[in-house]
């Protein structure tokens, strides 16, 4: 029995691998990995596309940024220098006032002087 079942897989195992081999099922053999490393190199390119291409837009968005950020701080520091533009008239304003009204006060001092005389 041992022998008839011994006969039996070789013979199996042989048609198997005779099938294999004339069934167009691919051979280890230097004709055959050139087609995967074609199909790789392929690939290797595209990723490196993809990557310059990646690159390529996060630069152009970091400058976007940059000039965003740049005209918003040019913004500020105008806001800022109206600002202090702003309370130096008001400070000049309130200066003019005082002398005007100091120079009011001496005029009526000086017209109740004359009066007086």
């Amino acid at each position: 029995m041992n022998k008839l079942l011994a006969a039996l897989l070789t013979s199996l195992f042989a048609t198997a691998s005779f099938a294999a081999a004339h069934a167009g099922a691919p051979m280890a053999g230097a004709s055959a990995a050139k087609p995967p490393m074609a199909a790789s190199s392929a690939s290797v390119k595209v990723e490196k596309k993809e990557l310059k291409a990646e690159a390529k837009a996060e630069k152009s968005v970091a400058k976007a940024d940059a000039k965003v950020e740049k005209k918003d701080a040019k913004a500020d520091a105008k806001v800022e220098k109206a600002a202090v533009e702003a309370k130096k008239d008001k400070a000049v304003a309130a200066a003019d006032a005082k002398k005007d009204k100091a120079v009011a006060n001496a005029n009526a001092k000086d017209a109740k002087a004359d009066a007086k005389k």
